[in-house]
């Protein structure tokens, strides 16, 4: 079902919304929307006039569906950095990242030198079981070089139906001769959720938010819980870091998971009718206990709105730096064979009624992370929501972006070292835990 969804901003996809979200838009008719259809009119004559010049004249023989293409790229992203053109097989890449499911081999892949490189192979999958290990280098797909592939092209090439093969020719470090491996793809379900204990703390990563993350989330919570127990629980980490955001309604599902009741976000369109909120339901996953959540320049969309919403009610104290700041929502209009268009139709509130478009989630607590030397020059900052060109205006002063630099070593970092340590008790801030009596500016 494809479904209205938050977007995310660096690279990332969403879902969408049904057609019928447009199209049942009431229609007005006067003298001054005549007129100006007449206008609309003219224009189109002018497109058709200047296309058909193009097509006759230019140096080379152009292509028709690129020119196309291009006049509808042209006219949506001239709108919002979010509204765009989706190409039929960038609606199936959309489709399947929303899903979070497709028919793979489960290998998480980088370039390195032109060659396909395997960070890891993921647990209980045909690339795991096959014996692919992280550090090979994929060299040929079917007997065919890689090289010269771009890392889409390859990743397009090793995805495909399920229960069919594809032979692997890997480099693998201190051995000699390629290993050649024959692997039967299987759906792969993209892990959105990771979680670890961290003492008698529950760590929860989100790094998506796609059709798996609330029952990711709800296992997580539901196995650090059964292995530290129920009564040594001292609570959880919700680190959103760098999540560049997702399916709308994960998001609420996420932050529901968590509250009890009141409102989680509500989006406004461009008419008062158009309006909709959305609340929680009775029942608190983690039983009450204390949530610090962690964001910084890279949350984004449905991190924000998880976010906001845990921090208008007091529940979960926001810790790290301000977030990237996009408080709008885009609709996936399908369009048949044709691909789909991407396109703004709403702005989202937190449940105190505060838009973050281009100014982001403030966190409770600010903590900056140390930077590696060849970082410090740049200071590792996102432009942020209020830095791209041609964004919807936020209400009120902008200043999103900031640092979003996180270690790769958990011991170096000193945004989830201080979050363990309040949780432990072994450091105290006014801001944790959240003040409770502040839950009265908050509609419920």
């Amino acid at each position: 079902m494809i479904r209205k969804a938050s977007l995310l901003l660096v690279g990332a996809l969403i879902g969408g919304a049904t057609i019928t979200a447009l199209s049942q838009m009431p229609v007005r008719v006067s003298g001054v929307a005549n007129a100006a259809a007449s206008d609309t009119y003219r224009q189109l004559n002018l497109f058709g006039d200047v296309f058909e010049r193009v097509r006759s004249d230019y140096v080379e023989v152009p292509d028709d569906a690129a020119l196309i293409e291009s006049a509808i790229n042209g006219m949506l992203s001239s709108l919002d950095p979010h509204s765009s053109y989706l190409s039929p097989k960038h609606f199936r890449d959309m489709q399947v990242q929303t899903r979070g499911e497709f028919g793979g081999l489960g290998i998480e892949v980088t370039m390195e030198d032109g060659l396909v490189k395997v960070v890891t192979p993921i647990d209980d999958t045909p690339a795991f079981k096959a014996g692919v290990m992280a550090g090979d280098l994929i060299t040929h797909l079917d007997g065919e070089q890689i090289q010269g592939l771009t890392l889409s092209e390859a990743v397009d090439k090793m995805r495909g139906p399920i229960n069919t093969g594809i032979e692997l020719t890997i480099r693998r470090e201190n051995v000699a001769e390629p290993v050649k491996l024959t692997i039967t793809r299987d759906i792969i379900r993209i892990k959105s959720v990771r979680f670890r204990e961290e003492g008698e703390v529950g760590y929860l990563r989100v790094t998506q938010f796609n059709e798996q993350t609330y029952d990711g989330l709800k296992d997580g919570m539901d196995e650090v819980a059964k292995k530290i127990g129920s009564d040594k629980l001292k609570g959880f980490v919700l680190d959103l870091r760098n999540n560049p955001g997702g399916l709308l309604d994960q998001a609420i599902a996420v932050s529901d998971a968590f509250l009890q009741r009141g409102e989680i976000v509500s989006t406004r369109g461009r008419n008062a009718d158009e309006t909709q909120r959305y609340n929680a339901r009775s029942g608190d996953l983690a039983n009450g206990k204390p949530v610090i959540v962690l964001i910084n320049g890279g949350s984004a969309s449905a991190s924000e709105i998880v976010a906001g919403a845990l921090q208008d009610h007091r529940r979960a104290t926001v810790l790290g730096t301000r977030s990237f700041g996009k408080g709008s929502v885009q609709t996936i209009v399908p369009l048949g064979a044709n691909g789909a268009i991407r396109l703004t139709t709403a702005r989202y509130y937190t449940p105190s009624g505060v838009s973050i478009q281009a100014k982001g989630i403030t966190p409770d607590i600010e903590v900056l992370q140390e930077l590696p030397e060849e970082l410090r020059a740049s200071g590792a900052e996102t432009k942020g929501e209020a830095g791209l060109r041609g964004h919807l205006q936020g209400e009120g002063e902008e200043q999103s972006g900031s640092q979003a630099y996180v270690p790769p070593d958990p011991k170096d970092d000193a945004q989830l070292k201080l979050a363990l340590d309040l949780l432990n008790g072994v450091q105290v801030n006014s801001a944790f835990p959240p003040v409770g009596d502040q839950k009265a500016a908050v509609p419920n």
